[in-house]
């Protein structure tokens, strides 16, 4: 059954979901269940809504932007023994498809909706979906009450502003509400410290090994536990946007199977997360893997745990711990392990382990990536290149050596006290799909900037003045191109000073008020749809 009924997914797309929506059979998930998954959306489809979306996508952090070639499914599965059914359980799979990467938030919205439909009908779906069409757009930075089913749920999209690493507490509601609303201190960051648990000594590794957008599997016993390592390890590296595939729950039957699995390459750059054993065999070529038991929080310190040698991966009940022939270029950072250690012995709740463990990946990250931020500013134009009256200069070539050199005064030892081969750790990262993915938003971002200033310098000019010492084909043309400019600058949100288009439709409307009556007729009609 799929709400609302008019959704269109092709015979594709709908084969994955089913495939996804139900955890392997040797996961054995009795109760209920709830895991995360992504699937590539088939090619060619018509995409509503998207004009809307992007202009909220804006204001989002970088990880948060949703990528248009993929859909999330979020699940709630339950299993529970039934005599009076043919296999004697009963087995049934709630899915939300979405775009958006809020976890955190379909999560919350499955538990409070899925037990009820599942006692229910499919008439619950409906009145579901009526609650859903009465929220507000998910605009980044505002307080958001959504209505679901007799609560309301509050929330707030982070925005590129927020200071990273803080999150804006939702207050709870001061006014007398009748129905029970329920505060989400997050969107969509997971249980970290729960997550890394299980390879705790190894998380500074696995910061490496994600950065550098290296192949890398999670093996786990149930969907609910790779999901959430994989979530996990792609939040790592926050801010920075991890630009690879990623599939927190992956099957046999994915339509990515074969290419994913194939020996006649080299694995290709992504985390995938799986339960069923026949991936043991399918991917041991594969150069780092994560064997995960059950997610327990440890009562105790966790020992010690060595990496191990792929060759010793034999089957999915080999023990827990990473197993990659990897050598990190950093030293290992012991404090973290200390501290986290020192948690556990003081009973520290997990929700505070994560945040320590956040801030611990979070400065790690902003180390690593503040020299090349402050490289790539160095590659801006200067303002007195700007000429109203020649194109916006260009950005110069990116150096790798150049920006190498840089690192022996402005590298990461200004912000960070960990040692090692940090030249050899940007050397490898400068060929990944990360360092891809944010040099090409740096550019476009560097680029808008450019057109901006431009603009500005349009609009300190006296237009009108220089029209009356040119030809009337001249003027023609600096009219086109300056409603292109105007047209442009709306389209691509150029970050202009407040009042400047203004002026330049003003100055547009000046010069053309200059021109013969027939010309003027022509030119106030081109240009404006």
């Amino acid at each position: 059954v799929i709400y609302p009924p008019h959704s269109k997914l092709t015979d594709k797309e709908k084969t994955n979901i089913c495939y996804l929506s139900f955890p392997d059979s040797n996961s054995g998930c009795l109760g209920d269940t709830q895991f995360c998954f992504r699937f590539r959306r088939s090619p060619g489809r018509k995409v509503s809504l998207c004009c809307f979306l992007d202009q909220l996508d804006r204001d989002l952090p970088v990880y948060l932007k949703k990528d248009p070639a993929y859909y999330f499914g979020y699940v709630y599965f339950r299993q529970v023994r039934d005599k009076s059914l043919k296999r004697g359980y009963f087995q049934k799979s709630l899915v939300l498809i979405s775009k958006l990467p809020y976890v955190h938030l379909f999560r919350t919205m499955l538990k409070q909706i899925a037990p009820e439909y599942f006692e229910k009908s499919e008439a619950f779906l409906e009145a579901v979906c009526s609650d859903v069409d009465r929220w507000p757009a998910p605009i980044p930075g505002k307080i958001l009450h959504l209505p679901i089913m007799g609560i309301i749920m509050k929330l707030r999209i982070p925005t590129y502003r927020d200071k990273p690493g803080t999150t804006p507490i939702v207050q709870d509601m001061q006014q007398a509400d009748a129905q029970i609303s329920l505060a989400l201190p997050t969107v969509h960051e997971v249980d970290l410290f729960r997550c890394f648990c299980p390879v705790f000594f190894h998380i500074q590794m696995l910061w490496e090994l994600v950065l550098l957008g290296e192949p890398l599997v999670v093996m786990a016993p149930s969907p609910s536990e790779s999901s959430e390592t994989v979530l996990a390890l792609v939040s790592c590296i926050s801010p920075l946007k991890y630009c690879s595939d990623f599939r927190p729950y992956f099957t046999i039957h994915d339509s990515e199977f074969k290419e994913y699995t194939t020996r006649t390459q080299a694995p290709p750059s992504v985390i995938l997360g799986v339960t069923n054993p026949f991936f043991a065999k399918t991917l041991q070529h594969w150069p780092h893997i994560i064997r995960i038991g059950d997610i327990k929080l440890p009562g105790e310190v966790p020992k010690q745990v060595k990496v191990k040698k792929l060759k010793n991966l034999k089957t999915l009940d080999s023990k827990p711990g990473v197993y990659t022939s990897y050598k990190p270029y950093l030293n290992k950072d012991e404090e973290i392990v200390k501290q986290l250690q020192k948690g556990v012995q003081q009973k520290r709740p997990t929700e505070a382990q994560s945040v320590i463990l956040r801030r611990y990946f979070l400065e790690l990250t902003e180390s690593f990536i503040i020299p090349l931020e402050r490289y790539v500013a160095s590659l801006m134009p200067l303002q007195k290149c700007i000429s109203p009256w020649k194109s916006p200069p260009q950005l110069r070539q990116f150096s790798q050596d150049d920006f190498l050199k840089t690192l022996e005064k402005a590298g990461p030892q200004l912000t960070s006290g960990l040692k090692g081969d940090w030249i050899g750790l940007y050397r490898h990262f400068l060929k990944s799909p990360n360092f891809d993915g944010w040099f090409r938003s740096r550019q476009k971002e560097m680029t808008q900037k450019l057109e901006a200033l431009h603009l500005e310098a349009l609009c300190n000019e006296n237009l009108v003045f220089w029209s009356q010492k040119h030809t009337e084909v001249e003027t023609v043309d600096l009219v086109l191109k300056l409603k292109n400019k105007l047209l442009q600058a709306d389209r691509e949100q150029l970050p202009v000073k407040i009042g400047t288009l203004k002026r330049l439709q003003t100055h547009i409307n000046d010069i053309i008020l200059a021109l013969p009556d027939d010309l003027q007729d022509i030119l106030l009609k081109t240009g404006t749809t």
